[in-house]
């Protein structure tokens, strides 16, 4: 497979290999950009850089996947895909060790075994082929599970279990990492939805779909999870 080979993977964009065929897809990846901002300007008010360095590289990582996710929703290549994927999968890899260190407090073994079991989670959720036993969603969707949403469903339990841990030890962190979670939720069920509802979001003769709003959304909860990590994230002594 060619590294030019064209993905067609959502409703904005259609059968169309043009580049601005997914105008709102693209755009809205401005949303990670303007999230981490606030979130440097934030980090950069609280604390010097050398004592900040895993949250300045949790805000450079945040900001690549705005600018993966507009090359995809722009070139639509096999290249572009894994430019949009890769920082997710850093983010996701790097917040979950920053919590599990520096939110929960757990020592370095245990912070292994939880990548471990995260890692195995994800391959586990990218194997589920589920496009024809379950909803009319999943016959809509044109790819894995769920539209691709449940190889982010690991995600949302990392968070939902890291929240409610951090909750149960009576950590500040709790309440941004459960509405994180909560708002990651809603973010995945508009991804998921995309292709179902695609003639739904018709304007001006012109699908638009709902995986805009996932971005938005999703923008949302990184930046949360940043507060979390820069107001009450501390190295373990």
């Amino acid at each position: 497979m060619s590294w030019q080979t064209r993905i067609f993977r959502y409703c904005e964009r259609g059968g169309d290999p043009s580049f601005w065929a997914e105008p709102l897809n693209a755009v809205s990846n401005a949303a990670f950009l303007i999230a981490a901002l606030a979130a440097a300007v934030m980090l950069a008010r609280s604390r010097p850089v050398r004592e900040a360095v895993p949250e300045w590289a949790l805000v450079l990582v945040l900001a690549a996947i705005g600018i993966g996710s507009f090359l995809f929703h722009t070139f639509a290549t096999r290249w572009a895909a894994i430019a949009d994927v890769a920082p997710i999968g850093i983010f996701m890899h790097l917040y979950l060790a920053y919590a599990l260190r520096r939110l929960l407090g757990l020592p370095w073994l245990l912070v292994g075994a939880g990548l471990g079991a995260f890692v195995l989670a994800m391959q586990f959720a990218d194997g589920v082929d589920c496009r024809t036993t379950l909803l009319s969603v999943t016959a809509a969707a044109r790819g894995p599970c769920l539209n691709g949403t449940a190889g982010y469903v690991p995600a949302f339990g990392a968070m939902l279990l890291v929240g409610v841990a951090a909750l149960a030890k009576g950590h500040r962190s709790a309440s941004w990492l459960l509405g994180a979670a909560a708002l990651f939720f809603v973010s995945m069920f508009f991804r998921t939805v995309d292709w179902e509802v695609c003639e739904l979001t018709r304007v001006a003769g012109r699908a638009l779909g709902t995986h805009f709003l996932w971005h938005l959304l999703n923008a949302a909860t990184l930046y949360l999870l940043m507060v979390a990590a820069i107001r009450h994230g501390r190295p373990v002594r």
